[in-house]
């Protein structure tokens, strides 16, 4: 592995550091108060769009996809511009039109949709003019076994017709939000691991209700659109709308899947190197029993093994990065497996380090440490629970583990 980046890489990483330093964090403010004048609005803040506008003149745009319509560079250089975006999760991935689960469906769209779904949908996507989310989970069944996931989607003439709930679709209450990628069974009757598809559905589709947003750990994440629990009632799309190979669903997923769980993980990496920051400053700003807070040696502890274990989770990070530029995502499998595990839990705990640093403030809405901390509560279930991640990363290990004898 090879960790010294390129000049153009470097230099694109002072340009992201730069516009996060001048322009995003001093919006966050903005953003609030924006979001509190408009109680009910779901969807990102009016100055959101002044800054899309800002980044796209810039050319920070679409940086997430290697040596495609983005940036032109390596899943590992992307690593350090994601970092810096995780300083502010609620701005900075749609600032630069890399937000989840866009930068999924856009992967999906450019890897298997047809011209006419690329038209339809990729461009304005890669443009930043809609939203999309991703509805596989459902409310009913086990969704960690994706083989559980039972919408019907069934053939009436030319048009398939949905039949089903879904819940956690993200961005679904967007008004920009124009489409859904829903996975569903087609073929209920096949053998396991070909029962299932993916079909575009717009939104504004008759029989598409959107019943509800659920909240995690109480927050609405106003910014992101919810988290939409969705109601599909014999809803009907042309057949062109599949997208993939029919009975082909979960591969189809999984060439999201793998990119977006190390996505995840680059934003979280700069979630805790934030809270790092605010527990530091904090640290060195209060006294308590006549002693800076920075002056003892529990909060010294505090504060080495935040930096020692979020520099390791740094490191696992660009490993996968590393191994899924030299030989793909599906080959990098393992190391993302590893990297969805560690960084989350990781985070939170950097993360709920600094709020005992703050005393109560940390708990309030005075700081964005709650948030944070929802945000990598949040990404040890999402994109697989970290049970799933442990089995198949146990099972990878006993099928290659040598015998002693070989050893010997």
């Amino acid at each position: 592995m090879n960790f010294e980046y390129s000049p153009k890489a470097l230099e694109i990483q002072a340009r992201v550091r730069t516009f996060m330093q001048e322009r995003v964090l001093p919006a966050e403010a903005v953003a609030r108060q924006q979001l509190d004048d408009k109680p009910h609005h779901w969807g990102a803040p009016p100055i959101v769009d002044q800054l899309k506008a800002e980044a796209k003149s810039a050319g920070l745009w679409n940086l997430f996809l290697p040596a495609r319509e983005g940036a032109g560079i390596t899943n590992a250089e992307y690593a350090p511009l994601a970092e810096l975006t995780g300083w502010s999760p609620f701005l900075a991935p749609e600032v630069f039109n890399c937000s989840s689960p866009d930068t999924g469906n856009m992967e999906l769209l450019h890897l298997y949709g047809t011209d006419d779904q690329k038209a339809r949908w990729l461009t304005p996507l890669l443009d930043g003019a809609i939203r999309s989310c991703f509805s596989m989970t459902e409310p009913d069944v086990a969704s960690s076994d994706a083989n559980n996931v039972r919408l019907e989607i069934s053939e009436d003439g030319d048009d398939w017709v949905l039949t089903g709930r879904k819940w956690w679709s993200t961005a679904a209450l967007r008004g920009d939000c124009r489409v859904a990628l829903v996975m569903g069974a087609t073929d209920p009757d096949a053998a396991t691991g070909r029962r299932h598809s993916i079909v575009m559905v717009p939104l504004e589709t008759p029989g598409v209700e959107i019943l509800r947003s659920t909240t995690v750990l109480g927050f609405t994440d106003r910014y992101e659109g919810g988290h939409g629990e969705i109601n599909f009632d014999g809803v009907r799309v042309p057949r062109g709308n599949l997208l993939g190979p029919r009975g082909q669903g979960f591969a189809v997923a999984q060439a999201r899947l793998g990119p977006g769980r190390i996505h995840h993980c680059m934003r979280l990496i700069g979630m805790a190197e934030r809270a790092i920051a605010l527990m530091t400053a904090r640290a060195k700003s209060r006294v308590a029993f006549g002693k800076s807070l920075a002056d003892e040696g529990v909060v010294q502890a505090t504060v080495a093994d935040a930096r020692v274990h979020l520099d390791a989770a740094r490191l696992m990070v660009l490993r996968a990065a590393c191994h899924m530029d030299a030989e793909g995502s599906k080959a990098a499998r393992h190391d993302i497996a590893a990297a969805k595990v560690l960084v989350p839990l990781t985070a939170k705990k950097i993360i709920d380090d600094a709020m005992q640093i703050f005393g109560g403030a940390g708990l309030s809405q005075d700081t964005i440490l709650p948030a944070l901390y929802a945000q990598a509560r949040f990404l040890q279930i999402a994109d697989g629970p970290d049970q799933v991640h442990r089995r198949s990363l146990a099972r990878a290990e006993f099928a290659a583990s040598p015998a002693l004898a070989e050893i010997a």
